[in-house]
């Protein structure tokens, strides 16, 4: 996945650099969602707020990473920030994306609660009825969601922590299975259904698709059409 270029950096300089800004990544993705939480300011976490934590997510992490790429000696590129066979990525992307919706919307929701389902129950709490917060709430997912968390959490985690491997294979095993659970554990399940419900996508989408491609176009699409589509369906079929 990465390039062939780029300088080297010792390794525990790398190691270094990789858990400070995988700290302070996920510090940035909660400032917003507390500060709302708290505060309250403007109805807390719900209708226009929710685009201003989607920018506040992506303005800030993506900074952090531009920062600690820089330090590594390395750009978005090396973590698969590029547009290569892009008709094909956005096929895969929209497709798989698309495939878990139906698989989310038409079997798994309906026969596991429906609308009592907690994770229904707070996609709820946060739409206010209106246009602008479901584009609001549209705008979290894919900026936040589908962009933000695939460039920190697939691109950055697996290609920077694979480079620490002697054996590629090895470190791109090791570094995959590590991001999977980091960013199953950063969604804080608290049940069986919600652990199910993000490492089923995590590890047979997002995860394989950046994988398979070795760029994030396909996994981007493929998160943000399921978040997309999930606030939309939600909002159609449970919003009273």
């Amino acid at each position: 996945m990465a390039g062939t270029n780029y300088k080297l950096v010792n390794k525990k300089k790398t190691i270094t650099v990789f858990i400070l800004t995988i700290v302070l990544g996920y510090i940035l993705f909660i400032i917003p969602d507390v500060f709302f939480g708290v505060t309250k300011i403007n109805g807390g976490k719900k209708g226009i707020n929710l685009l201003f934590i989607a920018l506040f997510q992506f303005f800030s992490v993506t900074a952090l990473l531009y920062t600690s790429l820089k330090i590594l000696k390395k750009d978005f590129n090396y973590i698969g920030f590029k547009l290569v066979n892009i008709k094909k990525d956005i096929l895969l992307g929209l497709a798989f994306g698309a495939l878990w919706t139906i698989l989310q919307f038409a079997v798994i929701i309906p026969n596991t609660g429906g609308a009592n389902r907690q994770d229904i129950i707070g996609m709820l709490s946060m739409y206010d009825g209106n246009l602008i917060s479901i584009l609001s709430f549209i705008a979290l997912g894919i900026i936040g969601g589908g962009i933000t968390e695939e460039l920190f959490n697939r691109g950055y985690f697996i290609n920077v922590l694979k480079s620490l491997f002697k054996n590629e294979t090895n470190g791109l095993w090791f570094s995959g299975v590590l991001s999977i659970i980091v960013f199953a554990f950063g969604h804080m399940p608290i049940n069986a259904l919600e652990w199910f419900d993000i490492l089923i996508p995590t590890i047979i989408i997002y995860t394989l698709l950046f994988i398979k491609t070795k760029h994030l176009t396909a996994s981007i699409l493929a998160h943000g059409t399921y978040n997309m589509l999930a606030i939309i369906l939600t909002y159609n079929l449970y919003f009273n």
